[in-house]
């Protein structure tokens, strides 16, 4: 049997107090989640209170300071309160109710893709069974508008789920009938399709009709942009094929998306956290505080501390608990302006770093002068932690006055030019974009081409690479940019 023995460890252990944790929350949302952590903390702690522009304020402010000061000898309970009589429940915060339950409340969004195909279906003549297979169809289009699934598929569907034995040859039918729906090109199975869906809708005037022919026979050929083969097999000259292909540009390669549901877009609203003004030549940096409240203490509920505090040996057990709740509220208060303050303090010490290491770009807004940076250098010049740098760069948003700019736009990695000098790769980018700019639709710049002019100009850079920042832009291969 193994014998047992007591032995003491020392051990390190490093934990983040409830300050720290939310220091860090605030630290890395934006501008606007911030007024609206505000806005939620003001509806939770009576103590926290808008900063009003009445005389008052200012004493009031030396009020809090004093308080502030005398906080672990005039309002300290442990040394009054007898913790043993305090149920464990009362010692956590709990500001919520059982009855208090999200609520939802109806609203008009107006109507979706898939509300306006049923309506639609309403509408159309067929039987019940159809119908059934049609909304079993419509069920199966995605929000771009396309029936992915083949109709072999739906059909072992049917039979396994709903008990229907229903071929590919009925179901083809109801798709046709769900295809004349609108919006056109809607049901499609491929992009072919629901191009030609949406092309056979339009008069046939010379363009759509050749357009038409071209979608329908040669559409690898269009997609792969060979148009010296379809010039050769439809005789035609270049300026009526131009025309044909303005047309089938006109055409909606996702027709579910003109029925998109408004609340589902992400327009995002962007608001800069930081202002850079340049007077003269000199760069001066603010934090976007306009719709940031001015934070405080109840000077009310310090009174009634303050008044407890004084009369603690004749209070009753009400008291008691009115007062821890006022004392723990007090302390969140005091640790939720901290964390503003500090993280007003980290912002500006993070962006003041970016700019005087960007000092050229800042002044002139030259993309090319941006230097390589990447996020330790800034944690050197700061002295602050790499995640720290990476939470301040996160979301946030600078205004320059030659456009706002999200703050990683500025972080970028570096190479060496032949010259040795140290290069940032959004340089080589930007001539990247002016060489593919330039170039000549008819005979697109390769990648070999790109890189070798790239090398010329002392970029010695591979074929590969050329490749990879070239899909970073998002610019397509050279046999997709050619032009007529």
């Amino acid at each position: 049997m193994p014998s047992q023995k007591l032995s003491l460890q020392q051990k390190m252990l490093q934990k983040l107090s409830p300050q720290q944790i939310q220091v860090i929350k605030l630290l890395e949302i934006p501008i606007m989640q911030l007024e609206q952590r505000i806005k939620k903390e003001l509806e939770e702690n009576p103590i926290l209170e808008l900063t009003s522009d009445s005389p008052s304020d200012e004493s009031t402010a030396q009020d809090e300071e004093h308080d502030n000061d005398n906080d672990n000898d005039e309002f300290s309970l442990e040394d009054y309160m007898d913790e043993d009589d305090i149920p464990e429940y009362r010692l956590s915060a709990n500001n919520y109710s059982k009855d208090d339950k999200q609520i939802d409340v109806p609203f008009s969004a107006g109507t979706s893709f898939h509300e306006s195909m049923h309506e639609q279906l309403g509408l159309a003549d067929l039987n019940e069974t159809q119908r059934k297979l049609a909304e079993y169809i419509i069920g199966n289009i995605d929000e771009d508008g396309y029936l992915r699934r083949d109709l072999l598929s739906i059909s072992d569907d049917l039979a396994f789920n709903l008990n229907l034995d229903v071929s590919e040859k009925e179901l083809a039918q109801i798709l046709e009938t769900i295809q004349d729906f609108d919006p056109p090109g809607v049901g499609a199975r491929d992009l072919q399709e629901c191009l030609l869906l949406q092309i056979q809708r339009k008069k046939g005037n010379p363009a759509t009709c050749l357009a038409m022919k071209i979608i329908e026979e040669n559409f690898e050929e269009f997609t792969r942009k060979h148009y010296d083969k379809i010039l050769k097999k439809y005789e035609i000259s270049e300026e009526e094929l131009k025309e044909a292909i303005a047309e089938i540009l006109k055409l909606n390669p996702k027709p579910g998306s003109s029925y998109s549901n408004p609340l589902s877009k992400s327009n995002q609203v962007i608001v800069p956290d930081f202002i850079l003004e340049n007077n003269d030549g000199e760069l001066q940096l603010s934090l976007n505080q306009r719709n940031v409240p001015d934070l405080r203490m109840n000077s009310h509920y310090m009174d009634m501390l303050r008044s407890y505090t004084e009369n603690k040996k004749n209070i009753s057990r009400d008291q008691k608990d009115a007062m821890m709740f006022v004392k723990q509220k007090l302390d969140s208060a005091k640790w939720f302006i901290d964390a503003i303050r500090q993280r007003h303090h980290t912002l500006l010490v993070t962006m003041s770093e970016i700019i005087d290491f960007q000092k050229e770009y800042f002044q002139e807004g030259d993309e090319t002068k941006l230097k390589p940076m990447i996020l330790k250098d800034i944690a050197d010049r700061t002295g602050l932690d790499i995640s720290t740098i990476s939470r301040v760069s996160n979301s946030k948003y600078i205004q320059t006055n030659f456009g706002i700019f999200p703050l990683k736009y500025f972080f970028s990695e570096g190479m060496q030019k032949d010259n040795g000098e140290e290069v940032s790769t959004r340089e080589i980018k930007k001539i990247l974009e002016d060489c593919i700019s330039g170039e000549d639709k008819r005979r697109p710049l390769t990648d070999d081409r790109l890189a070798q002019i790239l090398k010329e100009k002392s970029y010695p850079i591979a074929r590969r690479t050329v490749a990879k920042y070239r899909e970073q832009l998002g610019i397509p291969v050279a046999r997709m940019r050619k032009e007529l």
